[in-house]
């Protein structure tokens, strides 16, 4: 997809603030804030792996026959979901939900792991399906994608009745940390109690505005995205929250599910 060349935060504001008025759709289903960001969440990366071009990672595994290994198959895309009829669309959504939890691979099991959907009109998904395809997603760059997302976690967050401001620090107060801290290229940079990433996603923006990555070699680039950022977060919920936030800002994985205060923090890695 051609995109625009320059930047477009306007239009990513804007984007923004269409998708989370969507919530009142949900509201005849009794859906919370924070309930309607995980759905919005389960159907956004669908819609953005289309608008990045990487639907080729939306795969399943699974035996063609009981007594054969597994084989890689296409999993349900967006345009596969807009396709359906709208008595169909719900249990299709149900479908991919379970598929992608169960027996996709890397970020995208991760991400809908133990999904489930709050969902329980087929009227209500189709609106919010037809909606988000409605949106001028050509306006956003592919870098703006993430303010996207990162506007809804802030909407959600200062949305009293979401209960969801325990895990979500101002960004100002964390851009100044991040400025205090002057990360380096060639720091392992963690946050044990991530939330939904605002820290890392912080440290990645102060390194890429104190750095040429153009210069950087594609070993040094994807070293970057796969081997800088680390954190651990709690609830699965917010750790679906983080891993979206974090890949929708081009870094790719070191986002662990589980309790830093257990065994579990030997998953992340030692200070160099």
């Amino acid at each position: 997809m051609n995109r625009v060349p320059m930047s477009n935060p306007t239009a990513a504001l804007d984007i923004g603030a269409k998708l989370w008025s969507l919530c009142h759709v949900l509201r005849d289903d009794g859906v919370t804030y924070h309930q309607y960001l995980s759905e919005l969440t389960y159907l956004l990366f669908l819609k953005m792996m289309k608008e990045t071009g990487q639907e080729d990672r939306l795969t399943i595994w699974k035996k063609p026959a009981e007594d054969k290994p597994e084989m890689e198959q296409p999993g349900i895309r967006w345009d596969d979901l807009l396709a359906a009829s709208a008595p169909t669309r719900l249990g299709l959504y149900k479908e991919m939900l379970l598929a992608y939890g169960l027996h996709s691979r890397g970020a995208v099991q991760a991400i809908y792991a133990n999904a489930n959907t709050f969902i329980t009109k087929p009227a209500t998904l189709t609106s919010l399906v037809t909606e988000i395809d409605k949106l001028d997603w050509y306006s956003v760059q592919r870098d703006d994608l993430g303010n996207v997302y990162e506007d809804l976690l802030e909407r959600n967050a200062t949305e009293k009745k979401s209960g969801a401001g325990q895990y979500f620090t101002p960004r100002p107060l964390i851009d100044s940390i991040v400025t205090l801290m002057q990360p380096q290229l060639g720091d392992v940079i963690q946050d044990p109690a991530a939330g939904t990433c605002g820290f890392l996603i912080a440290a990645n923006n102060y390194l890429r505005a104190h750095n040429d990555f153009d210069s950087l070699s594609d070993a040094a680039q994807r070293l970057y995205r796969n081997k800088t950022f680390h954190g651990m977060e709690l609830v699965q919920d917010t750790h679906r929250l983080a891993l979206m936030n974090m890949l929708l800002h081009g870094i790719e994985g070191g986002v662990a599910y589980g309790d830093t205060l257990s065994d579990d923090y030997k998953q992340l890695p030692r200070p160099r």
